[in-house]
């Protein structure tokens, strides 16, 4: 943080978060299949040029892989920061009463199909998520950082950045290696930027990891 000499209130910046799924996984998840191999190297010419201060990733595989490939084509020296709150995991576990009533049993059971580990520890990570990546930045600069992560953290990110009620981050899907972009400014509200953007993508390789039936 830095202190103006003429006792100022210390100023603060715009975070620039710039948030990507992993690349499309192989069927045991254990890496990338080589068309996520390529969606990431894709996204990483796309984002050449921004002026990163790291990039952040989940512990996984596929995220940390994709997170490498993407920095082999930025600019500069970013660090590669691999971070448990940046993992895969359910957010948060709506009430019944939160839900649309027509859908509420079956969300909460496909819920409650994922590891209880995810279940559990999940609302005590994304609360560390919101923590540790969003909101604007002390000091005199602007931060451009990049989210290497999973579709339910991106979900819940652009909840958060809309106060949208917490059971919305379901129901937000992410194409593997699209890119969102949200950017917090003191004094302002938080501004969705760009959100499942696939432009640097090929038509073969969009729209992978998203529900077939809602796919444009």
């Amino acid at each position: 943080m830095i202190t103006p000499t003429t006792g100022a209130a210390d100023a603060t910046s715009t975070r620039h978060l710039y948030i990507t799924r992993h690349g499309e996984a192989t069927p045991d998840e254990s890496g990338l299949t080589p068309g996520g191999r390529r969606q990431a190297a894709l996204l990483g010419e796309r984002l050449r040029g921004i002026p990163f201060a790291a990039v952040h990733h989940g512990p996984l595989p596929r995220a940390e892989q994709t997170a490498a490939l993407i920095s082999d084509g930025l600019d500069g020296n970013a660090p590669l920061i691999r971070s448990a709150p940046a993992g895969d995991y359910i957010p948060y576990v709506p009430r019944k009463d939160e839900l649309p009533p027509e859908t509420a049993d079956a969300t909460l059971e496909r819920l409650a199909g994922f590891p209880e580990a995810e279940r559990e520890n999940g609302p005590a990570l994304a609360a560390e998520a919101l923590s540790r990546f969003t909101g604007p930045v002390p000091g005199d600069t602007p931060r451009h950082e990049l989210l290497v992560t999973h579709s339910f953290l991106t979900a819940w990110l652009v909840r958060a950045a809309l106060d949208a009620p917490p059971a919305r981050w379901l129901g937000l899907n992410h194409g593997n290696a699209a890119l969102t972009v949200i950017r917090y400014t003191p004094g302002r509200p938080a501004a969705l930027v760009l959100y499942n953007d696939m432009r640097h993508l090929p038509e073969e390789l969009r729209w992978t990891g998203f529900p077939s039936e809602l796919r444009a």
